[in-house]
């Protein structure tokens, strides 16, 4: 009965783009039409070996970028699967900032398109997602990152585990500061859970979007002081 209702409801009022607001779009394709689809804008290579970072232009040998030749970084590499602009970036927004969670099969698929196929190639211990202050969490009553890990996890098969990292300092807002005030104000944000062992561990961590790197790698440094052979890390959305 319910489904016949519902069926009804969309003839009458037939569930829109909430990007647009002009097309038709289904709730299982995260109500972002075709057109809006459109706008996506995929990660290829060239790219930075360590940060993903795309290159304009043609370039036939690994390479990486200015930014990554005077920073430590405790990943391996990060790798996103599109560019953080336009849908995307307004979907991300909305997504975390407003509540807006009709979005998330859109940039889970998103996630999973271009990472799935990655890392179904080798053998990954946890996927762990990015945590949120309990504060934060309390406040938007979700964690974006480990919405996300989850449909990757089922996906690929990877456990997920969202427990092993915690956000143990609040942190301003990372939007309005540079580079080096970034990395300063992740400074030992975050600790791993006491007691817990990821000796020779493989893990993948994931977050939304990576814009400079201080948050995830903030990350990566406390997992592999806590004994992790090696971190990956994969986001939604890259920004440049």
């Amino acid at each position: 009965m319910t489904r016949v209702l519902n069926a009804g409801l969309d003839l009458l009022y037939p569930p829109l783009c909430q990007l647009c607001q002009q097309h038709r779009a289904e709730p299982s394709e995260g109500l972002v039409c075709s057109e809006c689809w459109s706008q996506v804008r995929f990660l290829r290579p060239p790219f930075c070996e360590r940060c993903g970072l795309p290159f304009a232009g043609e370039i036939s040998m690994n390479f990486v970028c200015s930014n990554c030749h005077d920073v430590r970084l405790h990943f391996a590499h990060a790798r996103s699967a599109v560019v953080a602009k336009t849908v995307v970036l307004e979907a991300i927004h909305r997504y975390k900032y407003s509540g807006a969670r009709w979005f998330e099969p859109f940039l889970a698929d998103l996630l999973v398109r271009e990472a799935a196929p990655a890392l179904r190639s080798e053998r990954w211990d946890f996927l762990v997602p990015v945590p949120l202050h309990p504060v934060k969490l309390r406040e938007r009553e979700f964690n974006q990152a480990e919405q996300l890990a989850f449909h990757l996890g089922r996906a690929t098969g990877i456990p997920l585990n969202p427990k092993i990292l915690q956000r143990r300092r609040a942190t301003a807002t990372q939007t309005l500061l540079s580079r080096t005030e970034r990395a300063a104000n992740m400074h030992l944000a975050f600790a791993v859970k006491p007691g817990a062992s990821l000796a020779e561990k493989r893990l993948v961590l994931v977050d939304d979007v990576f814009t400079t790197g201080a948050t995830t790698n903030a990350c990566a440094a406390a997992l592999r002081a806590a004994g992790a052979a090696e971190v990956v890390v994969w986001t939604v959305a890259r920004g440049l």
